[in-house]
């Protein structure tokens, strides 16, 4: 069961706090009043060094004081930390702070006309049995991103053509594996072999991303539908599965040898506010995610 699956913690959340979920990476550098807030926050914790991660979760009263902190996921850590930092919490009046100009490289939109896309990955087999309830929360992740096409990617598909920049962006920066931690992405000259191709509606193709060491890469294949109308794409389904292997600095713990990893692409819809969060790999160079 995942942290905030554990119907102890949903409960004390949805009574007794106002729970927001950010990217850290964004709030410990922007230079805006959330940033500053952000490491009001922050500075008090034991992740207080802004140059390097800044990852967990952090429990504050409404005007910034620093209550609690865990970076663990088991629920029973979690529950306890929320529960002894609101024994701390003290109810006062609070002025509303001047939110004022963002930090526009941190806060980036999806394209105007574009696409937002859900991409999930989730790791099919490979991993041992165990007992361990974090283990097991790693594996059975399933994680979350998004991905971004622009106007003119977007009007390309609707004329039944695949643009090659769409093609490379997912390799680089979605052909990952990023079920149990921050992932690396892959560099454009890590791209063995990509081929993607819209016919008629239905999308199929192949991708090999390797390093140089061949200590990590994946080769999965494509099948999917993409479907137009009136102007617009109205479905978007996209599975790439294949075999993985290796890990990065912050995705430890991979299955042993070759795994299966399945990456999934549907069409957002904007019903959920975690559409407008910007790609993982975007973070402060959007023009270079997005560039053609």
């Amino acid at each position: 069961m995942s942290t905030f699956a554990d119907p102890a913690i949903l409960q004390v959340i949805k009574s007794r706090t106002v729970p927001v979920a950010i990217d850290q990476a964004y709030q410990r550098r922007q230079q805006d009043a959330e940033g500053v807030f952000y490491r009001k926050i922050a500075g008090k914790s034991p992740r207080n060094n802004f140059q390097g991660t800044t990852q967990g979760l952090f429990i504050a009263a409404p005007d910034g004081t620093f209550l609690g902190y865990t970076n663990s996921r088991v629920p029973k850590h979690v529950l306890k930390i929320i529960n002894q930092s609101l024994e701390k919490y003290q109810p006062a009046q609070v002025a509303v702070l001047a939110r004022g100009k963002s930090d526009l490289q941190y806060n980036p939109v999806p394209p105007e006309g574009g696409l937002v896309l859900r991409v999930q990955a989730k790791v099919l087999g490979g991993y041992e049995k165990t007992d361990n309830p974090h283990r097991q929360m790693e594996i059975d992740a399933i994680s979350r991103d998004n991905l971004w096409l622009s106007r003119a990617e977007h009007e390309a598909l609707v004329t039944g053509l695949f643009p090659p920049a769409v093609a490379e962006r997912i390799a680089r920066f979605h052909l990952i594996d990023n079920t149990r931690g921050e992932p690396p992405m892959w560099a454009k000259e890590q791209i063995r072999a990509l081929d993607i191709k819209l016919h008629g509606g239905t999308v199929t193709g192949r991708a090999h991303v390797e390093t140089d060491d061949h200590l990590r890469g994946y080769q999965p294949e494509f099948l999917g539908y993409i479907e137009a109308g009136n102007g617009v794409v109205t479905r978007f389904d996209l599975v790439a599965k294949g075999l993985f292997w290796g890990e990065g600095t912050y995705t430890r713990n991979a299955p042993k040898g070759k795994f299966p990893l399945a990456i999934s692409f549907s069409l957002a819809d904007g019903t959920d506010i975690a559409d407008r969060v910007p790609p993982q790999a975007s973070r402060g160079w959007i023009n270079g995610y997005m560039k053609p």
